[in-house]
C-alpha cells in the first residue's frame, strides 16, 4: 500500500484536528476533523495564508509563533473567529517541523472544546445568579436551630460557638443528613462576618474543568473572547466560603487551595496578577478524612490546614435521646407547612423509632414524618402502617428473630437463677428504667419520652 494514501486515510479518520502549515504560513495538510472544527471547507483553506484565511489570529497564531520561535507550544487554550463569525474554542499542541536542522513549517493538533467552553459560561452565568438570588433570599440558620440536647450534640454545638468566634478554618465531617450545613450557617451567623457573603459550593456538582474557573474565576485579554469573571473566592472576600463534598475536588485544585489558604491570593485562569482576598474557608466532608488522604483523595496538607478547627457532627443513632424533641419539633414544622393537625405517633412508632438505626441520619426522619403527614387523616395519629414500605417490610420479621432471641435467653437465665417470669420481667424493667434515667441524666420527662410511657407512668413504676 502507498505510505502517503495510507497517511492521507489515517488523518481524515482522527477526531482530533490536524493543520499543517508551511515555513511561510501557507496550508499544506488540513484535515476533515479540523475543517468541521472550524466550519470551513478544505478548498477555502488548502494552499492559502493562515492570516488570509484566519484575520482574527493576529499575532496570537499558534503556529507563526512556533515558526518565530522554534519552541513547542503544548495544551495551549486557543479562542478565535472563523472567517464567518464562528466563536471557535480549542486545546492546541503545535509542533516545529525540523528538516536538516531547519525549521520548515509546523503542526498543530487540536481539540475542539467550543461546547464545553459555552457550556462553561453558562454555568458560570447561573450560579452567580444563584448565588445573588441566595444572597437576598437566604434565611440563615443559627444555633438555636439545631434541635438537640445530648451530650454528644451539644458538645459540637459548644465547638461551633467557640469557631464562630474566630477566622480560622473549619473541616466539618459528618455522615449526610446529619446537618453539617446548619452547623455551617451558625458558626458564620454567629462570626464577625454574618454582614459579609456567605457562599457555598457543592465541589462534587461542578464538572472537574469547570471548576478551577467557577472557583477563581476567568480573565479577560489572557486569551481571544475571554471574559472578566470573579470567581468564587472573589464574591466571598471578607466572607465565608462554604466547600461541600471538599474530597470531590480534583488533587491539582487542591494544590491550587491549599497556596490560596497559606498565601491569601490566587490567580484567576488565565490571570498573571495576584488577587488577595480575605475568605474564611468552611469544608464539609461526609467521609472520613484520614481514610481519604490514604486513598490519595485529599492532600495531607490540605487537611491539616482546613482542620484547624475541627467539628464532628454525629449520626442519629449515637444520639437517640434527641429523637423524641425533633419528632415534636419537624411534627409542628410539617402541621403549618400543611395547615393540618397531626395527632403525634403512637406508641409502637415511638419504640420503633428508638430501635431502628437511622441511616439517613436527621433528614430521614424529617421526610419520614412529612410523608406519613400526607397520608393520615386529620387529626390522626402515625402508626406503623403508614411508615414507609422499605421499613415495614422488615420489621415484622426482625421483631420475630429478635424475639426468638430473647425467649431462648430469657430461659435459659431463669432456669439458671432459679427465678419465675414475673420476677425477672420487673428485674429487666428495674434495669431499663435505670439505664433511660441515666442516659438523660435523672431527666424523668426525657426519659419517659425514650421509653414510651407517660412522665406520670414512670414515677409511679420509679416509687414501686
Amino acid at each position: 500500500m502507498d505510505k502517503e494514501i495510507l497517511l492521507n486515510k489515517i488523518l481524515e479518520n482522527l477526531e482530533e484536528g490536524v493543520h499543517v502549515v508551511d515555513k511561510k504560513g501557507n496550508t499544506i495538510v488540513y484535515n476533515n476533523a479540523m475543517a468541521e472544527l472550524e466550519e470551513l471547507s478544505k478548498a477555502d483553506v488548502m494552499n492559502k495564508n493562515l492570516m488570509e484565511v484566519m484575520p482574527s489570529l493576529k499575532n496570537e497564531s499558534t503556529h507563526l509563533r512556533v515558526l518565530l520561535e522554534n519552541k513547542p507550544i503544548l495544551n495551549k487554550f486557543q479562542s478565535y473567529f472563523n472567517e464567518n463569525g464562528k466563536k471557535i474554542s480549542t486545546i492546541n499542541s503545535t509542533l516545529p517541523i525540523i528538516i536538516d536542522n531547519k525549521i520548515e513549517g509546523t503542526i498543530e493538533i487540536a481539540k475542539n472544546i467550543t461546547k464545553i467552553r459555552e457550556l462553561r459560561d453558562k454555568i458560570f452565568d447561573l450560579q452567580g445568579e444563584l448565588n445573588e438570588k441566595k444572597k437576598n433570599n437566604r434565611k440563615m440558620c443559627s444555633f438555636r436551630d439545631i434541635i438537640g440536647q445530648s451530650p454528644k450534640i451539644n458538645s459540637a454545638k459548644d465547638i461551633a460557638k467557640m469557631a464562630s468566634k474566630t477566622s480560622s478554618n473549619v473541616l466539618i465531617i459528618g455522615e449526610s443528613g446529619t446537618g453539617k450545613e446548619l452547623f455551617a450557617q451558625s458558626i458564620h451567623q454567629h462570626s464577625s462576618r454574618k454582614n459579609k457573603p456567605y457562599i457555598i459550593e457543592n465541589c462534587a456538582a461542578i464538572p472537574e474543568n469547570l471548576l478551577e474557573g467557577l472557583l477563581f474565576g476567568t480573565k479577560k485579554g489572557s486569551f481571544t473572547g475571554a471574559v472578566d469573571r470573579e470567581g468564587l473566592f472573589k464574591q466571598a472576600d471578607k466572607g465565608t466560603l462554604v466547600l461541600d463534598e471538599i474530597s470531590s475536588m480534583p488533587m491539582n485544585l487542591q494544590t491550587k487551595l491549599l497556596r490560596v489558604l497559606q498565601n491569601g491570593s490566587f490567580r484567576s485562569l488565565g490571570g498573571q496578577r495576584e488577587i488577595e482576598v480575605d475568605v474564611r474557608i468552611i469544608a464539609i466532608t461526609n467521609k472520613d478524612p484520614l481514610r481519604l488522604i490514604k486513598e490519595e483523595k485529599m492532600r495531607e496538607d490540605l487537611f491539616y490546614r482546613l482542620s484547624v478547627i475541627n467539628l464532628f457532627v454525629p449520626p442519629l443513632r449515637e444520639r437517640k435521646e434527641d429523637i423524641g424533641i425533633l419528632t415534636e419539633y419537624f411534627t409542628s414544622q410539617i402541621e403549618q407547612k400543611m395547615l393540618k393537625k397531626i395527632g403525634g405517633i403512637s406508641d409502637e412508632v415511638r419504640r420503633f423509632f428508638y430501635s431502628y438505626d437511622w441511616p439517613g441520619n436527621v433528614r430521614e426522619l424529617q421526610h419520614l414524618l412529612e410523608g406519613c403527614a400526607n397520608i393520615v387523616g386529620e387529626g390522626k395519629q402515625i402508626k406503623m402502617m403508614n411508615l414507609p414500605y422499605y421499613i415495614r417490610g422488615n420489621t415484622d420479621e426482625k421483631e420475630h428473630s429478635e424475639l426468638d432471641f430473647i425467649d431462648r435467653r430469657l430461659i435459659s437465665k431463669m432456669y439458671n437463677e432459679k427465678v419465675n417470669l414475673a420476677q425477672y420481667l420487673r428485674q429487666i424493667e428495674d434495669e431499663i428504667i435505670k439505664e433511660a434515667l441515666e442516659i438523660t441524666k435523672g431527666n424523668i420527662t426525657k426519659a419517659a419520652n425514650i421509653l414510651g410511657i407517660t412522665r406520670q407512668g414512670l414515677q409511679y413504676k420509679i416509687k414501686k
